[in-house]
């Protein structure tokens, strides 16, 4: 801090520190007005990259084939056969009470689907003896044979060994979302290809506004249909095991995970640095003030995101944990400079006192508070925006949380009576002089065993990998792990993803026929007219529902459904089937292409509308995924269905698109390789160019690098030997390390090149600092490393593994502070000869 800046610091915040806190109160009360605005995001934007434009051909699908993924799905295994009387009256029972829920829109099961399974059916009279279980008396066993032996129903309605039957559940659709939504987007992709004017930029803000509030709306809503729906599972949990699944309960218990996070572990770490600190100072002022800190600047984060109606992720979720260490991280140092001051000079009064621990602490803490912010600032080289809005809040936070500690901590020990003297060294004697012991006795070992963690941290980089099974981020006890494992082995498997084939684009003419090739010339088998007699003899393309393009379906519907990790394939081959069993066996070619315009409206509703789609000539296959697969692999997945559609089936590149969840969340798991090597880049560079501002020395720039390089490396390596994948949460784990490692570097270096002037002696100087700030460094790595431990008690695995290994690079980081660091500067002497 300059001498100026620092005079007006005493002059205002130590001359009336009051009004000072009385300042800072005023802004907590304004920021509380809006903390009840505060709201959690897991929306699917959340998933996928900024600006994919697979998310635009998504809901264009969505909307052109009438499907979606919004729906919930409550399997049911009863204790019991279910082709009994028992089991059917209970599922009824279920059925109605779920149907009567309000906010439901439709609920579909095997009482009420066309059970097509009749003597006398066939294509002409399948509206007349189309029969339900609901309304019809069809026996049990007539029933069971017919859901069985029916190509579409087994695998998705009911399994195939019949014991387990499902009840999809659909909600109203959200017109009013979708249409802000839209127009949303629309003006914000005008923003960045020509700019808004102001009218335009305030209809932005409107429709934004609206889009929050109706997602708001329309979230709080589905939370409670899914509480009722729990409630009445519970009430039938009696004669069948139930399991409810779909995207939205996901979305709704992510959700609650991140609130349960939110609660349980900020509480948590606030109990916890009670007692760090109550162990640390024992005296009841160093333990309110910090936590006083810590409760203020969450306070004032939670209150600005109220204000900006900006959503927290569930990436981001562990924001408050994060707050509360790096502001108890800034109090500790304070508070440890501040006892050595009054230790060091007892006369001094109070004045004296804070005034020097602010002057001398200023400097490190802001270029600490810097590299943090650094760190999190990397996070904008992201393409996921869920990362870069995390960096953004982290940064925003960061910077509250300095400006609150060095309002409240000085200005609260101004009004406070002079705080009783901390205890001399000999009667507490620092357990960090020990490492300054053994680096002066193993400082070769602690270079060899550095560069054999630097070889070990290679090989294990080279095995890092993005990809990652959705279900593996809960644990086995969740209803969400459960149910989505009863759904991959009876009921067809959990994620859908769809292939999408449209016709040939340029279809054959009168004008494209050539004379010149007759048979006779053809049938040479001339090399020069190869390609031109086949395009000749290929017959034109009138529609999907005729003999050779259906057969050509036929291949690809096969072909999926042979794949290790597919599960039920759907698509208009299946209603063709379906057709041809109905009409005993087969379909002449006016049956097939008629078979769209002649099927009744109620069947082409749920087997023609969702697959195929005459204007655009377009097909849909969807396919859903076993989740819970070891090989899972989406990427490879998606390629070896594109090779073997365009290779093998004769398909050009452009007929076949590959779309759905599935697709989005893969995108962005396949950018995530980039993101790291980016935003670990832009940190080293940044925090290099500060040291080399900060210490003046390029030397000591490297020196002070290394160490932070491996804490780094450290995480990225040991995810890399134990087989754990890069995901949301872990991608931004190594970056947020080096952020918080490199404190303590910069405090441990500052005070070096403090005491060194004092005797130039290279051993006893090294002594002196872990002494000093050797004890600070301690007490917040620790408490950061135990802090985020807490986070994993967590039902979610992705914060369990942000919680162990932002832990790992933080005791890594401490590590090579006290050994590494020091003797890199003992043995290269970045500050000249020693005495």
């Amino acid at each position: 801090m300059s001498s100026p800046l620092f005079r007006l610091y005493r002059r205002s915040v130590l001359s009336y520190p009051l009004w000072t806190l009385i300042a800072v109160l005023i802004v907590a009360i304004i920021a509380g007005l809006r903390i009840s605005d505060f709201r959690l995001d897991a929306s699917t934007d959340t998933l996928v990259l900024e600006g994919d434009q697979a998310l635009a051909f998504y809901r264009e699908m969505g909307e052109r084939f009438e499907a979606s993924d919004d729906f919930l799905i409550i399997t049911y295994s009863p204790h019991a056969t279910l082709f009994s009387d028992d089991s059917i009256n209970h599922l009824r029972s279920l059925r109605d009470a779920v149907a009567a829920v309000d906010g439901i829109a439709t609920t579909t099961s095997m009482l009420d689907v066309p059970l097509l399974h009749h003597p006398e059916i066939s294509l002409t009279t399948v509206a007349q003896y189309m029969m339900t279980l609901d309304e019809d008396d069809v026996p049990l066993d007539q029933a069971r044979a017919a859901l069985l032996d029916n190509p579409i129903y087994p695998n998705m309605l009911i399994s195939e060994d019949g014991g387990t039957t499902a009840i999809q559940v659909t909600f109203p659709p959200s017109t009013e979302l979708n249409e802000a939504r839209e127009r949303r987007d629309e003006l914000r992709q005008l923003d960045r290809d020509q700019g808004l004017d102001s009218e335009q930029l305030s209809e932005l803000r409107a429709v934004t506004q609206r889009h929050i509030d109706l997602a708001d709306d329309i979230g709080a809503q589905r939370d409670q249909v899914i509480a009722d729906i729990r409630s009445i599972m519970d009430q039938h949990r009696d004669q069948a095991t139930l399991f409810l699944g779909g995207v939205p309960m996901i979305v709704a218990d992510m959700i609650a995970f991140v609130q349960s996070d939110l609660v349980t572990f900020g509480l948590g770490v606030l109990v916890f640095m009670l007692l760090t600190l109550t162990l640390i100072f024992r005296q009841l002022r160093w333990v309110l003030l910090p936590l006083g800190c810590c409760t203020m600047t969450v306070w004032l984060m939670l209150g600005y995101l109220g204000w900006t109606q900006w959503g927290v992720t569930v990436i981001s979720s562990n924001f408050v944990s994060l707050l509360l260490i790096i502001t108890l991280s800034l109090t500790i140092h304070l508070i440890v400079r501040y006892r050595e001051f009054q230790l060091a000079n007892p006369e001094d009064d109070r004045l004296s006192l804070i005034s020097d621990t602010v002057e001398t602490m200023a400097r490190p803490c802001f270029y600490m508070a810097l590299t943090t912010v650094v760190a999190f600032g990397s996070l904008f080289f992201s393409d996921i925006r869920p990362v870069i809005d995390f960096g953004l809040m982290m940064t925003i936070g960061i910077v509250i949380a300095f400006c609150v500690v060095f309002l409240v901590l000085p200005a609260s020990l101004m009004l406070l009576p002079t705080a009783k003297m901390p205890p001399l060294p000999s009667e507490r004697p620092p357990l960090t002089r020990h490492f300054a012991a053994f680096t002066d006795r193993h400082g070769n070992k602690v270079l060899v065993a550095s560069g054999a963690l630097a070889v070990f941290i290679g090989f294990g980089m080279s095995q890092l990998t993005v990809e990652n099974r959705f279900i593996d981020y809960f644990k086995s006890s969740t209803e969400i792990y459960q149910g989505m494992m009863v759904i991959d082995e009876k009921l067809g498997g959990t994620m859908p993803m769809d292939v999408i084939v449209t016709a040939p684009g340029a279809l054959p003419t009168d004008d494209d026929y050539d004379p010149f090739l007759d048979g006779e010339s053809c049938a040479n088998d001339d090399p020069f007219l190869e390609e031109e007699c086949r395009e000749q003899q290929r017959p034109p393309f009138t529609s999907w529902f005729s003999s050779q393009p259906m057969e050509q379906l036929g291949k690809i519907q096969d072909y999926l459904h042979s794949l290790e990790t597919s599960g039920k394939v759907l698509s208009p081959v299946s209603t063709v089937r379906l057709a041809e069993q109905i009409n005993g066996g087969s379909l002449n070619p006016l049956q097939l292409g008629l078979l769209p315009r002649a099927m009744p409206s109620d069947l082409r509703n749920i087997l023609i509308d969702p697959y195929y789609n005459e204007e655009h000539s377009q097909v849909r296959f969807n396919i859903r995924l076993v989740e819970s697969s070891p090989d899972l692999d989406r990427n490879r997945l998606m390629n070896d269905i594109r090779n073997h559609l365009t290779g093998e089936l004769d398909l050009a590149d452009e007929q076949v698109d590959i779309t759905g969840m599935v697709v989005l969340y893969n995108n962005m798991l396949q950018s995530l390789f980039s993101s790291q090597i980016k935003t670990l880049g832009v940190v080293f560079l940044a925090i290099m160019a500060m040291f080399l501002v900060l210490f003046r020395s390029l030397t000591m720039a490297l020196i002070a690098i290394f160490p932070n390089m491996l804490a780094a490396g450290t995480v990225l390596g040991m995810m890399g030997w134990l087989g754990i994948p890069l995901d949301m949460m872990t991608i931004t784990v190594a970056a947020i390390s080096v952020g918080i490692a490199v404190d303590n570097t910069i405090h441990y270096i500052h005070r070096f090149r403090m005491e060194f002037p004092k005797d130039r002696n290279y051993q006893l100087t090294m002594h002196r600092c872990h002494s000093t700030i050797g004890r600070a460094m301690f007490y917040t790595s620790l408490t950061i490393i135990i802090g985020f431990s807490i986070l994993s008690l967590s039902n979610f695995i992705p914060t369990i593994y942000f919680g162990l290994f932002t832990g790992l690079a933080m005791l890594m980081a401490l590590l090579g502070a006290l050994t590494l660091l020091p003797k890199l500067i003992v043995a290269i002497k970045p500050l000249g000869r020693g005495a």
